[in-house]
């Protein structure tokens, strides 16, 4: 389960329209950006994608998880994106991403949000869960899905 405070309807967009890797960036940087008005789309944007140089954050599956550092963040911040049509997003099994979350943590990042970024993983790892997300119409229905998640218990 997400920690309560990770994410809110407003920083999640359903079926949005961009082209480009650099387009869902920028998106995702003005959703995480509008939650705290230390920050701004640009600074945030720049983050991300000095992130993606390192190496793409496409997990596969159509699943991307940009992540970045913000000195100006007390806690970790996400937002969510559902795009219409799939990006090139140099996954790691070189298909298109349609389903990104963005996470945005503090500058002094600890074990925790490690685990965060690795409860993520896991999460988007489940084909149910992946299904759901796409073929749900609104902000409203994803932010259901993302808040109440739970991981499948041990077989």
């Amino acid at each position: 389960m997400l920690p309560p405070d990770l994410i809110n309807e407003a920083r999640i967009l359903s079926q949005c329209g961009v082209a480009s890797k650099k387009r869902l960036l920028e998106s995702l940087a003005e959703l995480l950006a509008d939650a705290d008005p230390k920050l701004d789309t640009e600074t945030v944007f720049e983050r991300l994608l000095e992130r993606e140089r390192l190496g793409s954050t496409g997990l596969g599956y159509g699943i991307a998880l940009p992540h970045a550092r913000a000195v100006e963040v007390a806690a970790p911040i996400g937002a969510f994106i559902q795009l219409r049509e799939a990006v090139n997003f140099d996954a790691i099994d070189d298909q298109p991403v349609d389903l990104a979350f963005a996470l945005l943590v503090p500058q002094a990042a600890d074990e925790r949000h490690l685990q965060l970024l690795a409860s993520l993983a896991e999460m988007f790892n489940n084909d149910s869960l992946r299904q759901r997300l796409r073929a749900s119409g609104s902000s409203s229905d994803l932010y259901n899905l993302l808040t109440r998640w739970v991981a499948p218990a041990d077989a």
